[in-house]
């Protein structure tokens, strides 16, 4: 397969400049100091803070003045917010331009932007696979897309039929993130499983923990390190997870069935040989998770 000859960014516009949008524009002026990277929010101290720490160039008071001029928008608002502004986004865009999301699902995302996107302006549909349990512009980090994957909506020949998708691909690639191409609905389904459903795990032990811990502090007192790993996620505000939910209701309630049916297998096999074979599979999967490059 050729490659497509790359088109250089020239002025990038970041709609949210928190944590994903922040790291974003930090990635951005580290790799590519020429451009010049314009930042909105809907907190205007987010942006100034984002502007101080070096993620933007300028601070912008309107989402559209922010577009002006653009041949990068890059969304990185929650899924529900960029629903809304999304057929705004599609009229102010430049018609050369490309936008991008960074939303952690897709289906909905996308399905909006083949309506909304009629020409000129071309949307590709995004999610990097990095993140923290906290948000905010104060957690942004440059490094944060570095050995990450980048689901990318659509096939590894999509960059060779349009010259913007294989700069973006590029740009990424340089972040030190691993671009993955795939369609929206595997996306979703994939994304239950490895994200969404490790959230509401956590979020569920956190509960039984809680609700166990007595006047005296037992048993939280007597936890281990062991404890607050897998509870890292349950740190995550519900403000980040509640369109995530709304938008991946059917993919995560099947996520949680197939859990809820693991659970009843182990609490059979507590007394039973069969428990081992759990560790073993279990063992084995973590193992490639650590491998993972």
């Amino acid at each position: 397969m050729t490659t497509a000859p790359l088109i250089p960014f020239r002025r990038a516009a970041i709609l949210g400049t928190g944590l994903i949008g922040g790291s974003f524009g930090l990635a951005l002026r580290r790799n590519s100091p020429e451009m010049h990277v314009v930042g909105w929010d809907k907190e205007p101290n987010a942006a100034r803070q984002a502007l101080a720490l070096g993620a933007i160039k300028e601070v912008s008071v309107a989402a559209e003045a922010a577009i002006a001029g653009a041949d990068l928008v890059y969304i990185a608002l929650p899924i529900g917010i960029a629903l809304d502004r999304l057929p705004a986004i599609a009229q102010a865009a430049a018609p050369g331009a490309l936008v991008t999301d960074a939303c952690s699902t897709k289906v909905r995302i996308c399905s909006t932007a083949s309506e909304t996107f009629r020409g000129g302006a071309l949307f590709l549909g995004g999610h990097p696979m990095a993140g923290k349990e906290l948000s905010g512009i104060a957690q942004a980090n440059a490094e944060l897309f570095h050995g990450a994957r980048y689901a990318l909506i659509g096939d590894d020949e999509d960059p060779a039929r349009d010259a913007r998708l294989g700069a973006f691909a590029e740009l990424v690639r340089g972040f030190g993130a691993h671009p993955v191409w795939l369609d929206a609905e595997t996306h979703d389904w994939a994304v239950a499983i490895v994200s969404h459903l490790p959230q509401l795990v956590s979020v569920a032990l956190a509960r039984v923990v809680r609700e166990e811990t007595d006047e005296t502090g037992l048993p939280v007192s007597l936890a281990g390190s062991g404890l607050k790993d897998a509870l890292r996620l349950a740190g995550s505000p519900y403000s980040m997870w509640r369109d995530i939910a709304f938008t991946n209701t059917d993919n995560i309630s099947r996520a949680l069935d197939r859990l809820s049916r693991a659970i009843e297998d182990l609490q059979r096999r507590l007394t039973s040989r069969e428990l081992e074979a759990e560790f073993d599979t279990a063992n084995e999967l973590y193992k490639i998770l650590r491998n993972m490059q």
